[in-house]
């Protein structure tokens, strides 16, 4: 609970600062405070872990630039050194004009583009310091100073706390909701297409890089040797993401959670040609939950052999170019997909060129503040579809922002998907059944639909008694309103 109660009173703080407006706000520039303090207890950690090994060891950060140097520096007791801390004016102007200048310079500096100097240069040539009350940046500094992250239950209870964090972000409007799914489906999403060491995992329009994220927690939790591990850290998640904030949150998210150098790169996925994508550009596992109702240049739009406006279909268009031959996938899309005429050339490439084994059909509410209803395709590349199997998911209640998408929801759902049985909520298709629009609308043929068997005139006589109630009723009213002016 340390971390939930210093995040609110971040936020408190963050409220009265003049630079800071929005959730998305609070979030970026808790963020970075945040990165350098999860920075140098990771230095220490690993400087004492070499000191027990009798090696040596650099620190990523030092001397100024370092935590403890600049932001909380400490008497020989341990205690605050208040004197030499810096605050107002002073803190405000090494900030601006020494620490951020001088970590964007990592990108030019670090051996190579897989380290974490290099993300963190990449990290600050993206960020600005909008805390401009040197006041209010030494009161956050002070109450992050007093995390730690040095024991994994500290790390786990942080990362648990910043993805809420970041669920806020995504509830606070549309352009936060662009990269925020919810982790219990992507937790279920990950579980169906069980990613392996050894594969390469890819989210095209990554956001928050909560797919990567789980998929990694996912996959650490099978790593047998050293070259297991190496495996996943360098060679394994790849990421893009076109909107800046998103990246600065994806890359540091991923960090947070172990991963010590993320594969993401900030630019616009859909602006690559299919037609440039080679075999050694193909990833064995695409987890994404594309954009949807974008608009793109016409010279983007032309990169796809399908043409169209909506930004969903070109993302399928590359999901499906990107796979390699016997890759699995498991994307989040609108359910219009399914029976929209703009999309149904493109149904038709993937039940052509991909086997769509398995539709989730998702209730409204899900995906909080959005209101738009949800599937999730699952789909391995290299054989056409022949028969695909539906579930309809039906949690029993209403899903909105108090009353949220649980792992317990869809558990259902993860152990029907391995049999694939017909039940009152799953369904198999044949595709050879479909018309030349390949409509994959969700039809239930399971679920019987109450119908009125009441005659015309029994209906009439119904709400003709309705009428008569509410006539009562509004009477009583008058009379007792009367009674009190009487």
């Amino acid at each position: 609970m340390q971390y939930e109660s210093t995040f609110n009173a971040i936020d408190n703080i963050l409220r009265n600062e003049a630079g800071c407006s929005t959730e998305l706000d609070y979030i970026e520039q808790t963020s970075w405070l945040l990165f350098l303090k999860y920075l140098d207890d990771l230095d220490r950690e690993r400087e004492d872990k070499a000191l027990l090994a009798g090696k040596d060891y650099k620190p990523i950060l030092t001397g100024y630039m370092r935590w403890s140097q600049w932001a909380a520096p400490k008497r020989d007791d341990g205690t605050p050194d208040t004197v030499n801390a810096m605050t107002g004016p002073d803190l405000t102007a090494f900030v601006d004009g020494k620490l951020f200048p001088t970590l964007r310079k990592f990108q030019e500096t670090a051996s190579s583009a897989k380290t974490l100097e290099y993300k963190i240069g990449e990290i600050f040539a993206e960020l600005k310091n909008k805390i401009t009350s040197g006041y209010n940046l030494r009161e956050v500094i002070n109450l992050i100073d007093q995390l730690h992250f040095q024991s994994a239950e500290d790390k786990h209870e942080m990362t648990v706390l910043y993805e809420s964090k970041i669920a806020k972000m995504g509830n606070a409007g549309r352009n936060g909701g662009e990269y925020y799914t919810p982790r219990p489906l992507i937790r279920t999403i990950v579980k169906v297409v069980d990613p392996k060491i050894g594969e390469t995992v890819y989210d095209p329009a990554c956001g928050s890089a909560g797919f990567l994220c789980e998929a990694f927690t996912y996959m650490s939790q099978r790593v047998k040797s050293t070259s297991d591990a190496k495996t996943l850290q360098e060679d394994t998640f790849f990421g893009k993401e076109k909107k800046p904030l998103p990246y600065i949150i994806a890359t540091m998210n991923m960090i947070f959670h172990g991963l010590q150098a993320p594969n993401i790169i900030r630019g616009n996925t859909l602006a690559e040609n299919l037609s440039q994508i080679q075999e050694k550009d193909r990833k064995n596992v695409i987890l994404a939950n594309p954009p949807f109702g974008g608009s793109e240049r016409a010279e983007v739009k032309q990169n796809f052999d399908i043409n169209t406006s909506e930004t969903a279909y070109m993302f399928m268009q590359h999901f499906i170019k990107m796979m390699k031959a016997g890759g699995r996938a498991g994307i989040v899309i609108k359910n219009t997909f399914l029976s929209n005429g703009d999309a149904a050339a493109l149904r038709k490439l993937l039940l052509d060129q991909c086997n769509l084994h398995t539709v989730l059909d998702l209730p409204s509410g899900v995906f909080q503040g959005a209101g738009v209803k949800t599937v999730v395709l699952f789909f391995d590349k290299g054989t056409p579809t022949k028969k695909i199997w539906y579930y309809q998911l039906n949690p029993g209640r209403n899903l909105g922002k108090t009353n949220a998408l649980n792992d317990n929801d869809l558990a259902e759902f993860l152990e029907f998907q391995k049999t694939k049985p017909d039940s009152e909520n799953s369904w198999t298709i044949d595709v050879a059944s479909l018309g030349s629009d390949c409509d994959l609308s969700v039809k239930n043929p399971n679920k019987v639909e109450e119908v009125d068997e009441r005659t015309p005139q029994e209906i009439h006589q119904h709400l003709a008694q309705l009428n008569d109630q509410a006539k009562t009723i509004l009477d009583n009213i008058l009379d007792i309103i009367n009674d009190q002016k009487a």
